[in-house]
């Protein structure tokens, strides 16, 4: 009999899953239009300037400092590391266009699967939000029977995306993060199924 020599498939399969990683190994995921990538050290500052837009900010307490970006950065990577999926980062056309893609949340008290996004403001109102988010809730549902997403009350624009993409409102609660100001303190939840 021949065949592939067992010893040789366990040797490469021990230096694959041993070798060191200095990225986090996410599965890239495509859309017709889109390309959803583990990141790289030149999203440092796309993702810097994203993140002090006070536009693009308005629904979380501020923008970020180039410092505290790149610290988001890091616990994004780690996050991808550590699970083996996490916030991509997303393209549109080559050009950096924001994130999108899945978490673990606990901000409901309760140990859940988010999924989230955050574009450029030159990427709003072409779809591209629901287009990668219904990529992500796709992926996070192969792997959890239930995800959800949340935003503050008055963030209409991703409540419209969540429902778009499939998700049901669930409840209205508040943020339990100290920092949170009192106008986007009130949070509504959607989720899967």
């Amino acid at each position: 009999m021949s065949g592939p020599d067992p010893r040789t498939e366990r040797d490469a399969y021990l230096a694959e899953s041993w070798r060191p990683r200095d990225e986090p190994v996410v599965p890239e995921l495509r859309t017709p239009r889109l390309r959803l990538r583990a990141w790289t050290d030149a999203d440092r500052a796309p993702f810097a300037s994203l993140n002090a837009d006070p536009e693009v900010m308005a629904y979380v307490p501020a923008p970020l400092s180039r410092g505290a970006s790149n610290a988001l950065l890091s616990r994004i990577r780690a996050h991808a590391l550590r699970y083996g999926f996490g916030l991509w980062a997303l393209e549109a056309d080559g050009r950096f266009a924001g994130f999108t893609g899945l978490q673990w949340s606990e901000v409901t008290g309760t140990r859940e699967l988010e999924v989230g996004w955050r574009l450029a403001r030159w990427a709003w109102g072409h779809g591209y939000a629901t287009e990668a988010a219904t990529a992500a809730l796709a992926f996070g549902l192969g792997r959890e029977p239930r995800v959800v997403s949340y935003t503050t009350l008055t963030n209409v624009r991703s409540q419209a995306v969540m429902a778009r993409i499939g998700l049901q409102r669930v409840r209205e609660f508040d943020h339990p993060a100290a920092d949170m100001p009192d106008r986007l303190r009130r949070h509504v939840l959607y989720a899967s199924g």
